[in-house]
């Protein structure tokens, strides 16, 4: 039986490597994208992984740089497509600059869904495309105000990954927003609920589960429901 492909944006560390190593030890081929030519974790793993899994480069920032690899992806098929790559941000509206503001938005929201745009026709009939999102991306979980920057460009993507799936209502593929949870990583911090090797086995149970159930959904670690 061929073993099912996974499409990792953004994987050179954190979530996105963990996400490629759970997938290998899940027998899934897996490609990942990273933004140097050398000398990141997935290169070091690619080194004990056979032919499981290609490493490719790509700043998700750099349109070029996203039509470059639809070029040499031509032909391939993927049965998942997942878009892990973002930024993180403390500032406030009031502290950030505006240039500040822009790169969180295009890196967070901008970005991802041209890779989705771009990217979406290699992936299978009944496949998977999703993208991480963060359970601050939620406006009616949206209780304390803080993080607001992160947040907004999280829930822009939430809404940006919505209007992608309204404009599709006839394909056969599920679609995912998924928040993590909060992990303890660069981004999340010491003193955060889960750890990397407690929450990814967890997502990936969430996105494999989803294959075949057609539309959008916002779902946690878990699979349960995100509030929009």
């Amino acid at each position: 039986m061929e073993k099912k492909k996974a499409l990792i944006i953004g994987a050179s560390r954190g979530l996105g490597l963990a996400l490629a190593k759970e997938f290998l030890a899940r027998n899934w081929s897996v490609m990942g994208t990273v933004r140097k030519e050398s000398g990141t974790a997935l290169h070091d793993l690619s080194q004990n992984s056979s032919d499981q899994l290609q490493v490719e480069v790509l700043d998700i920032t750099s349109m070029d740089q996203i039509l470059s690899l639809k070029y040499r992806l031509q032909g391939q098929k993927f049965d998942l497509l997942f878009v892990n790559a973002g930024t993180g941000t403390y500032e406030t509206t009031i502290t950030i600059t505006t240039d500040e503001f822009v790169r969180v938005m295009v890196t967070n929201a901008l970005s991802p869904m041209r890779v989705v745009e771009t990217l979406e026709s290699n992936v299978v009939e009944g496949g998977t495309i999703g993208v991480m999102s963060s359970g601050q991306g939620s406006v009616a979980d949206n209780e304390r105000g803080d993080f607001e920057v992160y947040r907004a460009s999280k829930a822009a993507l939430n809404t940006l990954m919505r209007s992608f799936a309204a404009k599709h209502p006839e394909d056969s593929r599920a679609m995912l927003l998924i928040s993590p949870g909060w992990i303890r990583t660069k981004l999340g911090g010491p003193n955060a609920t889960y750890s990397i090797e407690e929450a990814i086995p967890r997502v990936v149970d969430t996105i494999v589960a989803q294959a075949g159930k057609v539309g959008l959904q916002y779902l946690d670690q878990f699979g349960k429901v995100v509030r929009w």
